[in-house]
């Protein structure tokens, strides 16, 4: 079994902006690029998981979001960052899909398709529905960035993505 990092994207990896879909909107939040080599070496599978809500609502397309998809992965990867899987819900929240957070849908299928062992993975997001998520997966290493006084039940918050090394062990 493997051990993964679970991350939101908007407002974890790059900084939320409100149906980020375009390269030129894209703006990489401070420390993600330290803090995802520091997990990577210590042998964690790095995994996206993001809702992608303006897809349903028509604000861009699927093909929009592979593109910058694509495009952040190559960025990444030019700073020596291999992202393991992205895992995205298109859907608006009425769909009332599986995958959407704060149902577990994305995390159980990357759980499965990489044989993780929840016991040894976190979930790093920026919103309780992310925390939730990992909950309904069997995550409950949770990390919680930006986070407003009693709204979690979150295992640990913090500020800063850099804040969580020092949570984040062998």
């Amino acid at each position: 079994m493997q051990k993964a990092i679970f991350l939101d994207r908007d407002g974890v990896i790059n900084v939320d902006k409100a149906y980020v879909s375009r390269v030129e909107d894209f703006e990489f939040c401070n420390g993600v690029f330290e803090a995802l080599r520091y997990f990577q070496s210590l042998g964690y599978l790095l995994i996206i998981v993001t809702n992608q809500s303006g897809i349903g609502r028509g604000y861009y397309s699927e093909k929009d979001f592979e593109t910058l998809t694509a495009w952040m992965l190559q960025e990444l990867l030019h700073v020596n960052i291999k992202i393991d899987a992205v895992y995205h819900c298109p859907h608006a929240p009425e769909a009332n899909c599986a995958c959407r957070k704060p149902k577990s849908g994305m995390l159980k299928a990357a759980i499965e398709a990489f044989d993780i062992d929840v016991s040894q993975s976190w979930m790093i997001g920026d919103k309780p529905s992310d925390i939730e998520a990992a909950f309904g997966a069997g995550i409950t290493q949770t990390i919680l960035l930006h986070p407003i006084p009693s709204s979690t039940q979150a295992k640990y918050c913090v500020n800063f993505l850099l804040d969580t090394i020092n949570l984040i062990k062998q």
